[in-house]
């Protein structure tokens, strides 16, 4: 069985899933907007929080947003902020959700529900860096990285004038596709044991195996809601396991009952033994894969960099200052550059 990681809740094992583990490693450390592509329920939002954990400001806010929630009247105010006395019951000042990620990461989900009349300030507020709240005569600059979400096809909204097609270009420069989970059946043994797992530690319970039957029929099964539906099935089965075991029954009805299970696994009389290889997969935490991406990344940056902080801030796309805390974060200066003042000098280096 190949290596399993789990990034951020996200399973790791397909190929294209891989990829997308790949992306998010390259793009992570850079500033750059990036939009996720991907139906509902792929896990688009741990995506972005991924390539918020990687990035240069990793302990700044993380502020999201879906856009099918912005109350038309109020939409520009919840964006970008209001002044006190701008509109009715505007009693005080408020932020808005771009000031409020200042530091950070801003993420919008759903970005094609977001209304055709706000997305010429949203394509300024990104490319300007500045924000003007309703009733003030004053913009304030914004230090953010804006990650975007959608499940609609962009493009064919841009063709039919509901998008706009600068905003699009300017947010699909750098773009990930999230992959549906029928696309990725090769990870659903490795998903139910995460789900297993969780579930055991939220309910108490002590499920340790799943049955062949039960794997089979996840692996038959199309989810239409990807892997939010797949969750929800797998805590209904944790809930009504009884004991250490979790076989297909304990699944739902309209998935246990699914008429693409074969005849062949339905009718094998070892079909509900326990599935040992899926008790025993390899598990990794999110701070363990990205860490050691991050670690990955820096030691090479500093070793093509011979040593000079301020170069390898520049390749990968970060502050020199960001350079220094990576080299203490992953022990890199406790264990070595401290004890060796030659080797701190070389980490370090003078300023470019």
């Amino acid at each position: 069985m190949s290596e399993c990681e789990e990034v951020g809740g996200m399973v790791v094992r397909s190929a294209n899933m891989r990829r997308v583990l790949k992306m998010i490693q390259r793009l992570g450390p850079y500033k750059a907007s990036v939009l996720i592509h991907g139906e509902s329920g792929t896990g688009k939002e741990l995506v972005a929080r991924a390539l918020h954990t990687l990035g240069p400001v990793p302990k700044g806010p993380f502020v999201t947003f879906n856009c099918s929630n912005l109350v038309e009247s109020l939409a520009e105010s919840q964006l970008f902020g209001h002044v006190r006395g701008a509109f009715t019951d505007a009693r005080e000042d408020a932020l808005g959700y771009f000031r409020s990620a200042n530091g950070g990461t801003l993420f919008l989900d759903e970005i094609g529900e977001l209304p055709l009349r706000l997305q010429p300030k949203l394509l300024r507020a990104v490319e300007t860096h500045e924000v003007q709240p309703v009733g003030s005569a004053h913009s304030y600059k914004v230090d953010i990285r804006l990650i975007a979400a959608t499940n609609r096809d962009l493009r064919a909204m841009v063709k039919a004038g509901e998008f706009r097609d600068d905003l699009y270009y300017r947010l699909s420069a750098t773009a990930i596709l999230v992959p549906p989970l029928r696309e990725r059946r090769e990870a659903i043994e490795a998903l139910a044991v995460h789900f297993t797992e969780h579930y055991n530690r939220l309910f108490g319970k002590q499920i340790r195996f799943l049955s062949r039957r039960a794997i089979a029929v996840l692996q038959a099964y199309d989810w239409p809601g990807n892997v939010r539906e797949f969750a929800h099935a797998m805590q209904s089965a944790v809930m009504l396991t009884d004991n250490d075991r979790l076989c297909a029954d304990d699944l739902p009805e309209h998935i246990s009952l699914h008429d693409q299970l074969t005849g062949a696994i339905a009718d094998d009389p070892k079909a509900e033994e326990p599935n040992l290889s899926a008790a025993r997969l390899a598990r990794f935490s999110l701070d363990e894969a990205i860490n050691r991406a991050s670690k990955i990344a820096l030691q090479r940056a500093l070793g093509e960099a011979n040593g000079n902080c301020h170069r390898a801030a520049q390749l990968l796309g970060v502050s020199r200052y960001t350079v220094y805390r990576m080299i203490a974060r992953y022990g890199l200066s406790s264990r070595r550059t401290s004890q060796n003042p030659e080797l701190l000098a070389l980490a370090c280096g003078p300023k470019a």
